[in-house]
């Protein structure tokens, strides 16, 4: 009978697939170290544009730095101007209501004919005074109806009085009411409910 030995054909079989083994081993390897390569490599290309960008935005807005300062100086400037302007019209308005008022009394009041007391409350107001006749009175009545500045003139007295040097002068009231003042609303009146009684 023979006999054969097939120790070194296994072993030589073995050492192949080992061979085999390692250098698929190896060419994965290999695959593997270059895709990552190529990854790093495309990472590292976009970090550096994004860098690039990064620089090249920094850059404009530090060429547009002065520009920037100088529009928040203007919006600072430009809200100051207008609270200003703000605070110059609120006193016009507060004072031309009165300035006008008196401006529009001295231009209707008829010489020879003075006034000793004016006061005003919520949109009326009341003179008094002294004229040298009552077609003076009646004149300044007829101007303060013809103004338009004030409504509803109505003469509420009218007296004969001497002074001490004995010179005759008339003494009158009148009531008036501003055009374009605001009225006081008349009071409201609750009307109480009555719970009616069961019988």
């Amino acid at each position: 009978m023979l006999e054969i030995n097939l120790l070194p054909v296994r072993e030589a079989r073995r050492a192949a697939d080992l061979r085999q083994y390692v250098m698929q081993l190896v060419l994965v390897m290999i695959v593997c170290a270059g895709s990552v390569g190529l990854y790093q490599s495309r990472l590292s290309d976009k970090l550096e544009r994004g860098q690039d960008r990064v620089k090249q935005m920094q850059s404009d807005i530090d060429q547009f730095k002065p520009q920037l300062d100088q529009v928040a100086r203007f919006k600072k400037r430009k809200a100051e101007l207008e609270k200003k302007i703000d605070v110059i019209d609120g006193l016009d308005k507060a004072r031309s209501g009165p300035v006008r008022m008196l401006s529009e009394l001295a231009q209707r009041t008829p010489e020879r004919l003075w006034l000793t007391s004016l006061s005003t409350k919520g949109g009326k107001i009341s003179l008094k005074g002294k004229s040298l006749d009552n077609e003076l009175v009646a004149t300044f009545l007829r101007n303060l109806g013809d103004s338009e500045y004030f409504e509803n003139v109505d003469l509420d007295s009218a007296k004969l009085s001497s002074n001490k040097t004995g010179l005759k002068t008339v003494q009158f009231a009148i009531n008036a009411e501003l055009k374009g003042a605001k009225k006081p609303e008349p009071a409201k009146v609750k009307k109480s409910k009555r719970k009616k009684k069961k019988a």
